[in-house]
């Protein structure tokens, strides 16, 4: 790819499609990540993509085409190479200084809207990265009082931009790990995503992975550190009734519940993703 010539919308397609089978970083949508990048290059729709075939970009937009495909079987996740993430509702800038949001996040906002029908809330998001759960939970519930927290202030940068180009300026954002930047303050609804993969995992040896922040997969050899911090720091935070909810990993579930119940929550229980792993967990304080 990296000496294409000129041609047609179609053939551009076909070869960037082949070269990320190829290369097996495209996962199951080589064709898919094609047609985003080719469309991403050339500051044009997928629909037009399909819809004028015969077109022939120039070879400067060509060649720009080229060098994300290669970016991209080189395991750089899609996200970073075009800029953005599409979390619940939203698109989300994201850089390499924030993961990637993944699908099964949504999870926590679709809980934490379940269970709290009210109007008005206030509600923390730790570990808050690109700002995907805080930001999906303002859109959706204008009236609540929503803070994110995040111990990168690079991370913070790109939340706080995703805020501003959302409008969702009510979102307070703060410096600080864990519960660290909220001393004395209490919460109706407490959601975090945090590291959660042990160091040895080969799941870490993915390609896309490894170009993630390192420290926002892994809390080191013990995978449960980081959720055991939490859990054992929450209840001061939580309102009498209020909830954590917590992502996990998919066999984490049976000891995320079991903590939480140590602790004194009530009504734990886990729930499945899309793929019918247990993902999330949550518990109410007594």
């Amino acid at each position: 790819m990296r000496s294409i010539l000129p041609a047609r919308l179609d053939a551009l397609l076909a070869l960037g499609a082949r070269r990320l089978r190829r290369s097996c970083a495209g996962g199951g949508t080589p064709d898919l990540d094609a047609e985003l990048l080719l469309a991403h290059a050339l500051g044009t729709s997928r629909a037009r993509l399909r819809s004028h075939p015969e077109e022939t970009p120039d070879a400067i937009r060509s060649r720009r085409y080229a060098e994300l495909i290669e970016r991209r079987a080189g395991g750089e996740p899609l996200a970073y190479i075009v800029g953005y993430k599409d979390f619940w509702s939203l698109r989300l800038s994201v850089t390499p200084a924030v993961l990637v949001p993944r699908p099964e996040t949504e999870l926590l906002v679709e809980r934490a809207l379940a269970l709290r029908a009210e109007s008005f809330a206030v509600v923390a998001d730790l570990g808050t990265g690109c700002g995907a759960i805080a930001l999906a939970l303002a859109s959706e519930q204008p009236g609540w009082r929503v803070v994110a927290t995040d111990v990168s202030q690079d991370a913070l940068a790109v939340a706080r931009a995703n805020a501003a180009a959302l409008r969702l300026g009510s979102v307070e954002f703060l410096h600080g790990s864990w519960f660290a930047p909220l001393p004395g303050r209490t919460f109706d609804l407490i959601l975090s995503n945090p590291p959660y993969v042990a160091e040895d995992d080969r799941a870490l040896q993915d390609p896309a992975v490894k170009h993630e922040p390192r420290t926002a997969l892994t809390p080191g050899a013990d995978a449960m550190a980081c959720l055991r911090a939490i859990i054992y720091s929450a209840t001061p935070h939580l309102e009498h009734h209020g909830w954590l909810l917590l992502e996990h990993g998919a066999t984490q579930g049976p000891e995320v519940a079991h903590e939480l119940v140590g602790r004194g929550f009530r009504h734990v229980r886990s729930h499945p993703d899309l793929a019918g792993r247990l993902r999330m967990t949550e518990g109410q304080r007594q």
